[in-house]
């Protein structure tokens, strides 16, 4: 129908739009972290460098050793996190969508509760430094605002509810099964969309966190990759403002610019590059993951 056919266009044209919208950006990063700073102060930002210099990444890898040990740190914790978030969020939001569960409703209200409130950043970050100690260790990374998110309880709790269909699980029931074996044998691999989502969510959170970091941790060897590119920064812009003639003169010598682009590649660019081999399941996830019969 031609109507169908123009209505495809329309579509494919609006999409090719918001893709350029969201690629453009990153190829002007890019181009960026290889321009020479001067260029970038003359000329501004430009999709092909000018004038292409290497001395943003070159003044990064002296700190190679360092920026080697802080990937390590972030997989780490992306794959402690995202594992056991997706079990906590599971085991919590499993129960709620049970109409049998006692008092589910005022539980369920508990969780939307923590998202509208919490104690703030001087008492949660006494509780975790005084009485649960995490300061200056892994999972000072790990569970503090990132481990268990509301929003994401409350999203698969409905998913359990409308997706999970009750006779099936009647029918289990009547077989024998138990609880636990109901929940790993037949509603976690009905519920692939969700966890695919979900765990995707929990990873871009834990490879892009800084803030866990900045406030936790002062130890060196436990600085994840955006903390130790952040703390660069800062020491680099504290040179440059300082008023120290031997701190200024250093400081003139850094490529501010370039390797705040460069920094942002370095950050950006491993997880862009795993991306396509885990859409595969992430797509797979959502499209056989529905109830069949």
């Amino acid at each position: 129908m031609p109507s169908n056919k123009l209505y495809q266009w329309i579509i494919n044209l609006v999409m090719l739009a918001f893709s350029a919208f969201c690629i453009f950006p990153f190829l002007v990063l890019i181009s960026a972290s290889f321009t020479d700073d001067m260029e970038i102060t003359r000329n501004g930002y430009s999709f092909i460098p000018k004038d292409i210099s290497f001395a943003a990444y070159g003044y990064l890898l002296n700190d190679a050793a360092n920026i080697a040990r802080a990937y390590g740190i972030t997989i780490l914790i992306t794959l402690i996190g995202t594992v056991a978030g997706l079990i906590l969020i599971a085991l919590l939001a499993y129960p709620l969508s049970r109409k049998e569960m006692p008092f589910r409703n005022v539980l369920a209200f508990y969780v939307f509760f923590t998202m509208l409130f919490n104690g703030g950043l001087v008492p949660t970050y006494l509780v975790y430094t005084n009485m649960f100690d995490v300061k200056n260790t892994i999972w000072a990374l790990i569970i503090p605002g990132l481990l268990l998110n509301g929003f994401y309880v409350i999203l698969m709790r409905t998913f359990f509810s409308t997706s999970i269909p009750g006779a099936i699980i009647e029918s289990a029931y009547i077989d024998g099964a138990k609880e636990l074996r109901i929940f790993t044998s037949i509603v976690l691999p009905l519920s692939t969309p969700v966890l695919a989502t979900i765990g995707l969510f929990l990873t871009i959170g834990y490879w892009n966190d800084w803030f866990n970091g900045l406030i936790y941790v002062t130890d060196k060897q436990y600085y994840s990759l955006q903390n130790l590119l952040n703390r660069i920064l800062l020491d680099v812009q504290f040179l440059q403002n300082s008023q120290d003639g031997i701190s200024s003169e250093l400081a003139a010598n850094i490529p501010l610019k370039s390797m705040r682009m460069a920094m942002a590649a370095i950050g950006a660019i491993p997880i862009i590059a795993a991306y396509p081999f885990f859409q595969k399941y992430f797509i797979k996830g959502i499209t056989v993951g529905a109830v069949k019969g």
